[in-house]
């Protein structure tokens, strides 16, 4: 609705892929889900940030979950997450977060 492109991935495992097979700094940010399939959000942030590119290390990962307890701000920054939206979704934060890394990015 924003005019964003979106690549949808359904698991971990499928996020990890997706963004391994992008092309160079081609994804802006990263809406990470911490609930999923095959691989969770805190494994595939860590494996993304562990990948030998230099946009893994700086690509913005965000994380989505319905848990907002501080142990799992700190599993998630410790995963290599730069911010974390609490499921339901506060759009206007999410936007002002996206907004905030893409253009210091």
């Amino acid at each position: 609705a924003l005019g964003a492109d979106m690549i949808e991935a359904r698991n971990g495992q499928e996020a990890l892929e997706a963004f391994a097979n992008s092309q160079l700094g081609a994804i802006d940010a990263i809406l990470m889900d911490m609930q999923m399939p095959e691989l969770d959000g805190c494994g595939a942030a860590r494996q993304i940030r562990a990948m030998n590119r230099p946009d893994a290390k700086s690509v913005p990962i965000i994380a989505v979950t319905a848990n907002a307890f501080a142990e799992d701000i700190v599993a998630t920054t410790a995963a290599g997450m730069d911010a974390h939206v609490a499921k339901p979704i506060d759009f206007s934060l999410l936007f002002s977060l996206l907004e905030k890394f893409i253009k210091n990015g």
